[in-house]
């Protein structure tokens, strides 16, 4: 429709408004004429629109001459249905200001929202949807309210597509609630039962050996870069150089391993500098293993590949000092020529995970000691007794326990790593995944420690399959050197190898076995799930821990007994 007929069409609206009276006080024939020869417009109402909205003030003024005061109370709402029909899809802003213009000897008007009110002056409502009126928000009694197959969102096959973070938010105030209950209980009973002796005692004073031995472990990757640089100016064979990496790794465990030994340390400061004797090893291990592969590489004539996110740097460009402090200072296990990176640091943020950092390691202090010990103190060997004692106490244990190991993962894999990770710019950040939804034990184990897992599947597991060795033996192998690595980490400091940690992932293998099994059988992933965090973190943890617990105890207070005598 052109401007013309769009004109004509708003006086027809006009004449209909205020026609004498005749067309309201009558039969309204004329109104209803043509209002409905509006409404048969179809497309034409936008055009309409347009129009209306031009021509809007002349309209205005002859609705506002012609519209009487007595007829005013009878037609007022059929005048403003008439303009909201007319202009339905596009002469809204019109219809308003006509309704808003219209007024008589100013005893009564006609405003629209916009407008202020005053004595005598009333309101016109909003038109009400009808079926011609194409206005949203309209749903007749016939609309269909059922329309597919649907589940219910706690039913077994929606529950996991279902978002829960209202549940979660009322299991952690429950939580809350509930442990801070006991929390207060136990200390009303109990007081503040908190010891240093066992973390930190007068022995700690003599572990300056240990901070010494600490300040030296930076002479072996020092040494492997001097073997790099040795590989890259000589012609000297890949074997004498994995020989020389060899006693390099060796000596970087068995030097930290002797100095624990025989300062006889207190178990902290022992752990401490044990582990990151083992995160060197296995960060050397990686630096040789890259190498060595990358000059395999370009010696067939190919070339590593490099993340398109991170600088590209080419052997032997990566062979400086630079570059190998970068890599044993970053939270990777894994060498690579170059990383992806962040481009700032953000200050505060760090502040923020620092103090986060601080209240969870105090959180684990007071839960251990006031919690932990004295059930432990309290509680005989597990191996020896009633077994339905210590069945009592793994039970007792299994809440705070997880409760502290909650927060080592927590400290250690998301702030603690993520601080290095910023402080160094560090890109990748998957430090783990969400392995609280494992479904499987070996689902679990390949998401909870990422560096780790790398590591194991670059440097232990392909390597195995590529000497000829089936998947299952190459699964084994990787546990083998799994517990190695947690025997390691507990007996040196505990100055004592009972091989508890080594067999608790051994048998790790036979539950990978049973949850896969389950998993398979039931196509349900909360059994498996269920298994691993009953096995795992309810009986398997507490058991480890009161087995360790007696044996460091006993000869604790064998050795206190015998420095008194």
């Amino acid at each position: 429709m052109d401007s013309t007929e769009a004109s004509s069409e708003s006086a027809d609206v006009v004449k209909a408004v205020g026609g004498g009276g005749t067309s309201f006080h009558g039969d309204g024939v004329a109104a209803t004429t043509t209002q409905q020869q509006i409404l048969d417009g179809g497309g034409n109402s936008q055009a309409s629109g347009a129009s209306c909205s031009t021509e809007g003030e002349s309209d205005s003024a002859q609705v506002s001459e012609i519209i009487s005061a007595e007829d005013l109370d009878s037609t007022s709402e059929e005048v403003e249905s008439t303009i909201s029909s007319s202009c339905n899809s596009g002469l809204h802003g019109r219809s308003r200001k006509l309704a808003t213009m219209m007024s008589v000897d100013g005893n009564s008007s006609l405003l629209s929202a916009a407008a202020p009110e005053s004595d005598g002056v009333q309101k016109v409502s909003e038109p009400k949807a009808t079926a011609h009126s194409g206005m949203k928000h309209t749903q007749p009694a016939s609309t269909p309210s059922h329309f597919q197959i649907r589940e219910s969102p706690l039913s077994s096959d929606a529950i996991f597509n279902q978002s829960h973070a209202g549940l979660f938010n009322l299991c952690l105030v429950i939580l809350i609630a509930v442990n801070s209950r006991l929390i207060i209980e136990n200390l009303m009973k109990y007081g503040l039962l908190i010891q240093t002796g066992f973390w930190f005692s007068s022995r700690s004073l003599k572990d300056w050996p240990l901070l010494m031995c600490g300040l030296t472990l930076p002479v072996f990757p020092i040494s492997a870069l001097l073997v790099e640089k040795l590989k890259l100016y000589t012609a000297i064979s890949e074997k004498f150089v994995a020989t020389l990496y060899l006693i390099i790794t060796t000596a970087g465990i068995l030097y930290p391993g002797y100095v624990i030994h025989r300062v006889q340390s207190a178990v902290l400061s022992g752990l401490i500098l044990i582990l990151i004797a083992v995160t060197g090893w296995m960060k050397l291990v990686s630096y040789a293993h890259t190498n060595a592969d990358v000059r395999a590489l370009i010696k067939a004539g190919m070339k590593p590949a490099t993340p398109e996110t991170a600088a590209k740097v080419e052997y032997p460009e990566n062979i400086n000092f630079r570059n190998m402090a970068y890599f044993m200072m970053a939270p990777t296990l894994c060498y690579q020529l170059s990383y992806p990176k962040s481009n700032t640091v953000r200050k505060g943020w760090v502040l923020r995970q620092i103090g986060k950092l601080l209240v969870f390691v105090g959180l684990m202090g007071f839960i251990t000691e006031q919690y932990i010990n004295p059930t432990i103190k309290n509680s005989q060997h597990p191996l020896k007794g009633n077994p339905l004692y210590a069945l009592e106490r793994v039970l007792k244990l299994s809440i705070p326990t997880l409760y502290v190991w909650l927060c080592i993962f927590y400290c250690f894999f998301h702030l603690w790593l993520n601080i290095v990770a910023e402080l160094m710019c560090f890109g990748d950040r998957e430090f783990y995944k969400d392995w609280w939804n494992a479904k499987t034990v070996e689902e679990y184990w390949r998401m909870w420690n990422m560096p780790v897992h790398k590591w194991m599947v670059r440097h232990i597991y392909f390597p195995c399959l590529r000497a000829g060795l089936s998947k299952r033996a190459a699964v084994l192998v990787v546990f083998a050197i799994s517990g190695i690595f947690h025997e390691v980490c507990i007996g040196v400091p505990c100055h004592m190898l009972r091989c508890w940690a080594f067999l608790g992932i051994m048998l790790q293998v036979p539950l990978v076995f049973l949850t896969n099994y389950l998993h398979k059988r039931f196509h349900n992933s909360m059994v498996g799930n269920m298994v691993f965090w009953f096995f795992f973190c309810i009986v398997g943890q507490p058991m480890c821990l009161l087995l360790y617990y007696h044996d460091v105890v006993n000869d604790f207070q064998t050795m206190s007994s015998s420095e008194k005598h």
